[in-house]
């Protein structure tokens, strides 16, 4: 799943005042927490307005988050405040759904409010993420039905010098300290500026939207939103865009470290223990995780070896892997096909989910290029939520860049993660949720998230997919890629490893393509711990499942462990586990006649 960035804007505090909980005189503490779970979603949308566009709540879409540094540190205040006032509700008073809500928002309160101390803010730009992506790809998220939501556009549109003056602040801030990317990562960044920049201010990648205006909206107010929007972006937009190239150009990118480990950086072994922390949601250690890592390395590779015998491959695992990189056979010539492909992989899954899931999402989800202006840097694809409220589906963005670096052998699995049964489906299923509060359909938990992505690739034997030997490879390509993430992002943050040896452990166990590899190496790089995320929640959602399997016995179904796994949104892996345990402690076996389904 994409990463995409929540930023803030500053809020109103009488909000906050606790006080304020609720009309009557002595609320029930279930009455207490979930009045303030309202206020905590009513202050998430309006001090990340980004985030209310996405989730697709109205009355936000004209701002972007403020991230001036006085505005974050009356975030961080207000966190503590409800984390305080969170505390103070008994929760031995509480049903336990109630109970197990407020775990886990404490949880995410804690763990947020002990990252205060590295000042992640100051990493505001990145090969990732930055202005130079947020902006075109959220315009591009927007409403876009009414005159209405076109000046919402605009007002966004005349709000962009700010947003980059305060990046400029941000970056400023992390170069003085030493908390910057690594400077091999950002090599990029400048393009992408520049790629914004075009000499017809209609081509502007941040213009998309008005160049297919709706036809209800009257011809001559279309012309004249068009007229003011290519005005804005000339005459405001440009120019910061300008200054934000040249403060990289000039003085960001020659003065970033050019050391790659996080532990580098100030405080830094501390930061990435607690990044490890963050994305797994275990106590797992580095050192723990790196021999995990090389133990499935071990025991995936030696299923690969098995398949090159199948094939009767005359090499040795290095010239498989670089006949799968260069074969002409397994490339398209055009995006076309490509795409096409990927649409047609998604078709198929389809119909399959019927046997695996008690209940199925509404929201629908589509399969789209990578936007140009950032596809050099980006990964090969990425999930990007949709909003039943707002009208948007869920977006496949498959990478198009360079099509010789995009083999058929993997477009299998890559699918099955992105799409279903693996993020749109998890992700919207949580959005969909009855009885369950706002503020917990949005968690996302990367060990959650991530580990259902790639627990959902495996599924592809049971939905008919991975029939042919070269597939069946592919999917294993993509367990051992997070196997092996999980020894090159500790290796290099907590370990000491180069660069230059992370790509090569890369190279020597899967036949990605060097591309790919070196992309994906920078990502961990300016990413520290997120890479953890993928293979320390499919081996925990697979030994869940192999547990009621065991217990269970014949008794097991399928659609109802996952249901267990998905109707409750995403949490922690601990709070996961106590979870499907507990289902199995009290099972009672389903009536098939009586699953609903939507």
């Amino acid at each position: 799943m994409r990463h995409w960035l929540v930023a803030a804007v500053v809020v109103g505090i009488a909000s906050l005042d606790p006080g304020a909980v609720g009309a009557e005189e002595n609320p029930s503490q279930r009455e207490r927490l979930y009045e303030l779970f309202d206020r905590i979603w009513d202050w998430q949308l309006s001090s990340f307005p980004e985030f209310a566009t996405y989730v697709g709540v109205p009355g936000h879409d004209d701002r972007w988050t403020d991230v001036s540094l006085e505005a974050i540190a009356q975030r961080q205040r207000d966190q503590r405040r409800f984390l305080a006032e969170l505390e103070a509700i008994d929760s031995s008073e509480l049903d336990a759904d109630a109970q197990l809500d407020r775990e886990l928002i404490q949880k995410g309160l804690q763990t947020r409010i002990e990252g205060f101390q590295f000042r992640s803010e100051y990493l505001a730009i990145s090969q990732l993420g930055g202005a130079q992506q947020e902006v075109p790809q959220l315009m591009a998220s927007m409403p876009a039905n009414a005159v209405g939501d076109y000046e919402n556009m605009l007002a966004r549109l005349r709000a962009v010098p700010v947003l980059v003056e305060q990046t400029l602040i941000l970056l400023d801030r992390g170069l003085s300290t030493g908390i910057t990317p690594s400077r091999i990562t950002l090599r990029d960044v400048p393009q992408q500026v520049r790629n914004l920049i075009t000499e017809a201010a209609a081509d502007s990648p941040i213009l998309r939207p008005f160049a297919e205006i709706s036809d209800k909206i009257p011809a001559n107010t279309r012309k004249e939103l068009r007229r003011e929007a290519e005005q804005i972006l000339v005459a405001d937009v440009y120019p910061a865009y300008r200054s934000l190239l040249d403060y990289l150009e000039e003085t960001y990118l020659p003065g970033a470290r050019k050391t790659i480990g996080q532990s580098a950086m100030p405080n830094g072994k501390k930061w990435y223990a607690y990044n490890v922390r963050f994305h797994t949601t275990t106590d797992l250690t580095a050192k723990q995780l790196h021999e995990i890592g090389l133990a499935e390395v071990e025991r995936i590779r030696g299923e690969m070896e098995r398949i090159i015998r199948e094939l009767e491959f005359d090499g040795s695992f290095a010239e498989f892997a670089e006949f799968l990189r260069t074969d002409p056979q397994f490339y398209f010539d055009t995006r076309e096909a490509f795409l096409s492909a990927y649409r047609a992989i998604c078709k198929r899954a389809d119909p399959e989910l019927v046997r695996l899931f008690g209940r199925l999402p509404r929201l629908p989800y589509g399969v789209k290029p990578v936007p140009s202006y950032m596809d050099k840097s980006a990964p090969t694809a990425y999930y990007e939520l949709g909003s039943l409220a707002a009208g948007r589906p869920g977006t496949f963005f498959a990478n198009t860049y360079d099509l010789a670096t995009r083999p058929s052998w993997e477009m299998e699995a890559l699918s099955l993660h992105e799409a279903v049964p693996g993020h749109h489906l998890q992700i919207a299923l949580a959005q969909e949720l009855e009885d369950t509060h706002d503020l917990l359909k949005y968690n996302f938990y990367s060990a959650f998230v991530e580990g259902w992505g790639l627990y959902a690739e495996s599924l592809g034997d049971e939905m008919g997919f991975y029939q042919s030997p070269y597939s069946r490879f592919g999917r294993l390509t993509y367990e051992i890629w997070r196997a092996i993430r999980l020894v090159v992002d500790t290796g290099i943050h907590a370990l000491g490893w180069s660069r230059e040896q992370a790509v090569d452990f890369f190279k020597q166990n899967a036949p990605k393509t060097e591309h790919d590899i070196i992309v994906e190496i920078d990502r961990y790089i300016v990413w520290p711990g997120q890479a953890l995320a993928y293979k320390v929640g499919e081996l925990k959602i697979q030994e869940l499942r192999a547990q009621a399997q065991r217990r269970l016995g014949s008794a097991f179904d399928v659609r109802s462990f996952h249901d267990q796994v998905l109707l409750r949104g995403a949490m922690p892996l601990d709070v996961l586990e106590q979870r499907v345990n507990d289902w199995i402690e009290d099972f009672d076996p389903p009536e098939i006649a009586d699953r609903t389904r939507n």
